[in-house]
């Protein structure tokens, strides 16, 4: 088995006999309790039992030819937002600390299960998802595996859930998107990560960030890794997929504040893909998409995140304000002020801007940009608010557009072994999907040369 197993490759060795689901998870659980590691950073709550059980069950079954599909008994994360039966969901904060378990899982929780995968436990995120940087000030924030000697963010909301993979504490990772909160850590650790069409997949049986933007996604290995799961957590067949040829597609560049402030390693690395895409066949046009700039107007008050949050919010803040990270619950506080003819007109305005952005991106295949503008700040370098807020609204903007325009988006790294990470986001309207995850498999050997 290679140190970086895809679930193409670890099904192949568990259909052979050549591993077993029981091997699988205590690979798994020895990387978790390894003191040298992040998994006391990684994990909320580890199901070891549970895990083990579930493991060999799977082993049974495949014995029998009764295995639910390929990737049974494959370990996987969830993130600490989602319900799972008998556990408590903290959602990444201790505000939650008092509440019952959950009665049941969430609805993607048991799609995975029903695949035969195995949950192995729950992954630490930014508290309540409110952030694109991954730092916990309650359970400590997981490492970047780059450099991991000096310490940079991971990249949340979804922290724990992409250093799980990296680190191989679990083969794939259940996460959120509502900003890019699957597709900033993927790329800040030089990994996959999926934000699918919103409404494919069932919202229930999670704590919600903004009900109009979240959306739940996979981290993974590869493109091909994440399109399993998608098919999952979607209740869609499991199919192959089948990577489009990258001569002749069109590939929108958004001119508009996507290439804005780019640190000189991503804009390196994201005019290197582009080389190659261009050499490859693919052509490539730079184009302004204005409703880009018009969502960044729509956010100026907190946007759907704030009033949506504060909704949710407002009770549990009443009781417990003190014991939430002050970065969050300023950030959800910002939704106090907007009134309900604020929201009913923030809902207007982004139907009018989705039609527009349709349109102006129907004649391509795909938006192509840097999935995060900078590389992962040092940890300790976002001491201070005014350094903070800064890399947050770096690390979320390119990805939150997305969001807001009810899109689609992957993001696979681009950059050379060794060097920092970085993350080539491929987008397109909602309901995409298949396209998007066939043009990533096209395009994914070609920007990791």
């Amino acid at each position: 088995m290679s140190d970086h197993p895809t679930l193409a490759t670890l099904a192949a060795d568990l259909a052979a006999g050549r591993t077993t689901a029981r091997k699988l998870v205590d690979d798994c659980l020895a990387k978790i309790a390894d003191k040298a590691g992040e998994g006391a950073r990684v994990f909320i709550q580890v199901d070891a039992d549970g895990a083990v059980a579930a493991a060999e069950a799977m082993d049974g079954l495949r014995k029998v030819n009764a295995a639910p599909s390929p990737f049974a008994g494959i370990p996987v994360s969830i993130k600490d937002l989602f319900d799972i039966k008998g556990q408590m969901s903290r959602a990444g904060s201790r505000t939650l600390d008092d509440t019952p378990p959950a009665a049941k899982d969430a609805p993607v929780v048991a799609r995975l299960r029903r695949a035969g995968f195995v949950v192995i436990g729950r992954t630490n995120m930014t508290e309540f998802a409110y952030s694109g940087l991954g730092i916990n000030p309650h359970y400590g924030t997981p490492k970047n595996p780059w450099q991991r000697d000096i310490g940079h963010v991971p990249g949340g909301s979804s922290s724990g859930a992409a250093v799980s993979v990296t680190d191989g504490m679990a083969y794939g990772a259940l996460g959120t998107d509502t900003g890019g909160s699957c597709r900033i850590p993927a790329a800040y650790c030089g990994i996959v990560g999926y934000k699918p069409t919103a409404r494919r997949i069932p919202l229930d049986g999670a704590v919600p960030l903004s009900v109009t933007l979240d959306s739940y996604g996979p981290i993974a290995r590869s493109v091909g890794c994440c399109a399993v799961m998608d098919a999952v957590l979607a209740g869609e067949p499991i199919s192959p997929v089948a990577p489009r040829p990258v001569k002749g597609l069109r590939l929108a560049m958004p001119t508009t504040l996507m290439l804005d402030d780019l640190s000189g390693v991503v804009a390196r690395a994201f005019e290197h893909a582009l080389d190659q895409l261009a050499g490859a066949g693919a052509l490539i046009e730079r184009i302004a998409v204005p409703e880009f700039a018009e969502v960044a107007a729509l956010n100026v008050g907190g946007g759907f995140s704030a009033a949506e949050s504060w909704a949710w919010h407002r009770a549990l803040i009443a009781k417990k304000a003190e014991l939430y990270d002050p970065r969050v619950i300023s950030r959800i506080r910002r939704g106090e002020g907007l009134s309900a003819a604020d929201y009913v007109d923030l809902l207007a305005i982004r139907r009018v801007m989705i039609a527009g952005f349709e349109r102006r991106i129907a004649p391509y295949d795909a938006l192509i940009a840097p999935t995060v503008a900078i590389t992962p700040p040092v940890i300790a370098d976002l001491a201070h608010d005014a350094a903070y807020t800064k890399a947050n609204m770096l690390s979320l903007r390119n990805c939150s557009l997305i969001n807001t325009l009810d899109g689609c988006a992957i993001s696979l790294p681009c950059h050379r072994e060794g060097e920092a990470p970085v993350g080539l986001m491929l987008a397109a309207t909602g309901g995409s999907d298949r396209r998007i995850f066939e043009l990533a498999a096209g395009i994914e050997p070609i920007v990791r040369t």
